[in-house]
């Protein structure tokens, strides 16, 4: 023990201080650590100064010191009047701000515009949040319900009858359409060599046609006697409401289960009434606006908007089918996302808007924006498809197996085990698509469609604002525009993003 006591040591003077460790935190840290740490990271550190001060100060000269910001006319924005080199001219902005917005929508009905935006605004937020409750509810509103709503609103217009007299017309101008195919094989069988045969073919189609017609008589016989009535519209309403609810209660499983589906059919169709009641839909509803009047960031947002909201499904759809096993949903998949991904977009509005009414019926016209959108939407929900196979392709087969295993269906394994992680991998790839399809609405211009820039270029135009900063403004208002929607959906991705991938995180 006096051993072990004997040498043991204490030290009896202080040791000498060591320096201060080098700081990596805070904005000294990252101009040691990040910026000035290499000859490499020096060099790129000053090339990024250079460039943000031959940048960001013009342009915040430009927009905010330089910039007149009140005036009547050009005159505000002239340097021989104002005594300094003249910025941005925001008056020019503030009044030619209503074109930009709603275009050519005459401003007496321009709040239905405004409350078609904020009905948006109102459905989309809480679709948004993740902790607000109801969003199946809520889902089905926007999806399903506003679409309806929005076009009333935008484009006015009524409704002459509803479920029934509607499959009864889209019946009979297939119907038409069938028959109107034949007569034109037996108007080519008189002057062609093979005429015998498209004689034979002809009558074949047209008798087709008159099978169909006879089947369909019954629904068109009771159409045109609902149509005689003084009541058509809630008449048909009625009849439908009545078919629709009895499916779904049979379909829900009767008695037993069904009350539920019956339920909500008849919420949904009470929904409906109420809707058509108060836009006065069965006696002409609001005034007709015809597209050719929409423009500006309106037509922007349609686009964008209708893009979005339908090329998802259609990509899904087209990702599932190049998938399947089925060799002809298979083929017919591959085919359409070749076709449509080896066209630009140009092309395809083009063909919408000028070749496919020569495809159509003589009695059948679509409208030029719905053209468009319909072209938009098939262009990008080819692009989507791949976007969403990568993130099929992404799952491990085990998934599948393991569903299998518990005796899920191939419909349940894929909407709640596969396809939910497979979009979440697939997040960053979808969000850019629809970032590039909002940059991208301003190709309609070329076909007659006046969105955001297309309204601004009309502006200019106007000799009342005609300045040498005129042009430079517009342009850099609508880039703030663009900016905020696509920085605000980017964010919002990397949101969804993180808080869907919380079992990632360090």
């Amino acid at each position: 023990m006096s051993d072990i006591t004997s040498s043991s040591f204490v030290r009896r003077d202080l040791l000498t201080e060591r320096p201060a460790p080098v700081k990596t935190t805070g904005f000294i840290g990252l101009v040691r650590t990040r910026l000035f740490n290499s000859p490499t990271n020096i060099l790129l550190t000053i090339i990024g100064a250079l460039l943000l001060w031959f940048t960001i100060v013009p342009s915040v000269r430009f927009l905010m010191v330089d910039a007149v910001w009140s005036g009547k006319d050009r005159t505000a924005c002239l340097a021989e009047n104002t005594g300094f080199v003249v910025g941005a001219c925001w008056p020019y902005i503030q009044a030619k701000l209503p074109q930009l917005i709603y275009g050519f929508y005459p401003e007496a009905e321009r709040w239905r515009v405004n409350l078609t935006l904020l009905l948006a605004v109102v459905l989309l937020l809480p679709l948004l949040i993740p902790r607000l409750p109801a969003k199946g509810l809520n889902a089905g509103l926007f999806f399903l319900a506003f679409p309806v709503v929005a076009f009333f609103l935008l484009h006015g217009g009524g409704i002459k009858g509803f479920g029934l007299s509607w499959t009864a017309g889209l019946l009979e101008l297939f119907d038409d359409s069938i028959i109107g195919a034949g007569q034109a094989l037996l108007n080519l069988s008189k002057n062609s060599a093979i005429g015998p045969l498209l004689w034979i073919v002809g009558q074949l189609i047209v008798l087709l046609g008159t099978a169909i017609s006879w089947l369909i008589f019954p629904l068109t016989w009771l159409r045109d006697q609902i149509q005689g009535t003084g009541q058509s519209v809630w008449l048909d309403f009625a009849i439908t409401a009545a078919i629709v609810s009895l499916v779904g209660f049979v379909l829900g499983g009767g008695v037993r289960t069904g009350g539920r589906a019956l339920a909500s059919c008849i919420g949904t169709f009470l929904a409906i009434a109420v809707v058509i009641k108060l836009m006065d839909l069965d006696h002409g509803g609001l005034s007709i606006v015809t597209t050719n009047l929409w423009g500006g960031l309106l037509v922007t947002l349609v686009v964008s908007v209708t893009g979005i909201v339908t090329s998802l499904p259609i990509g899904i759809a087209l990702a599932l089918g190049r998938r399947s096993t089925i060799p002809l949903i298979r083929i017919f998949s591959i085919a359409f996302i070749e076709f449509w991904r080896g066209v630009p977009l140009i092309t395809v509005l083009f063909f919408a808007t000028y070749m496919l009414p020569l495809f159509l019926p003589g009695n059948f016209t679509v409208d030029g924006l719905v053209r468009a959108l319909i072209g938009i939407a098939l262009f990008t929900g080819a692009y989507q498809a791949e976007n969403v196979r990568g993130g099929l392709a992404a799952i491990p087969r085990g998934q599948g197996e393991a569903a299998a295993a518990l005796g899920l269906s191939w419909w349940k394994t894929t909407s709640l085990i596969v396809l939910p992680q497979a979009l979440r991998h697939v997040i960053p790839n979808l969000v850019n698509s629809f970032i590039s399809l909002f940059k991208d609405t301003s190709l309609v211009s070329i076909v007659a469609l006046f969105d955001l820039l297309g309204s601004l270029r009309a502006s200019f135009s106007d000799p009342k604002w005609s300045t040498p900063s005129t042009a430079f403004t517009g342009f850099a208002f609508a880039g703030i525009i663009y900016f905020i929607f696509c920085f605000g959906m980017s964010r919002y991705s990397l949101f969804v993003e993180h808080r869907l991938n919380a079992h990632r995180r360090n």
